[in-house]
């Protein structure tokens, strides 16, 4: 359990194979304006860069701690919420939050544990594979007839929400929100094992998957696992294991 003061100090945002560095150093500005300060980037096409500095103004510290990752499991590592921003519509969508209520989630987890919100390329926004990370989708009410909001802006208005939301919830986590939810890393392990026990038992054919690991994902991500979950969880199919 973590005992932070400010749960936006628990608060990454993720910038997934970000092609533009002006963009990186715009939504650095954006976090610093708002009291977030924990910038990930995945595979960024240029990083550093001068572009990036100028348009930090000044944030560029956040720039000089920024963590870059070759991987998006490296940015979610031991994270116990990941929000994934994206306009697009999703098969096998998990649930749905607008900016302000997703904002509330984040913030709420954040009180214990470190949360991610996870931005995609400019171009065509997030993977189906990088959403399968998340456990909820956040989608920023727009303009049906032009919902694109640049990178920069759109870690802007969730910046600006999630400020907000610390602003509204000054209680404390009660103590029934106090369990520990199970990490990125042990959700990841325990995804493994059960895809590897179902192919070993002949439930799932790896030839033809179909979309069953993502429907298992998603009902997954409806559940918010705590860690003690996981580990009975890990536990039945050790179990189960052994009979195969």
């Amino acid at each position: 359990m973590m005992n932070s003061p400010c749960p936006l100090d628990h608060i990454r945002i993720v910038l997934s194979h970000t092609s533009h560095p002006g963009n990186i150093g715009a939504a650095a500005r954006a976090m610093k304006t708002m009291g977030l300060s924990a910038l990930y980037l995945v595979d960024p096409k240029i990083f550093p860069d001068a572009e990036a500095q100028a348009l930090a103004s000044h944030a560029t510290d956040i720039l000089q701690q920024a963590h870059v990752c070759t991987e998006l499991h490296q940015a979610l590592d031991r994270t116990a919420l990941v929000a994934a921003v994206t306009a697009r519509p999703r098969d096998l969508s998990h649930k749905v939050f607008d900016a302000r209520q997703g904002a509330q989630e984040l913030v709420r987890a954040a009180q214990l544990q470190p949360v991610a919100l996870l931005f995609g390329r400019e171009s065509s926004g997030l993977t189906a594979a990088e959403v399968s990370k998340c456990q909820i989708i956040i989608h920023i009410p727009a303009n049906p007839d032009y919902p694109s909001l640049n990178l920069a802006s759109a870690v802007q208005v969730m910046a600006y929400e999630l400020r907000m939301a610390l602003l509204e919830q000054a209680m404390p986590a009660t103590a029934a929100e106090a369990c520990p939810l199970a990490s990125f890393n042990e959700l990841e392990s325990l995804y493994a094992h059960l895809e590897e026990l179902m192919i070993t038992s002949g439930f799932l054919n790896p030839q033809q998957p179909k979309r069953l690991m993502p429907r298992i994902r998603r009902l997954f991500a409806r559940a918010r696992l705590e860690k003690e979950e996981v580990q009975i969880l890990r536990g039945i199919l050790a179990a189960l294991g052994k009979r195969w």
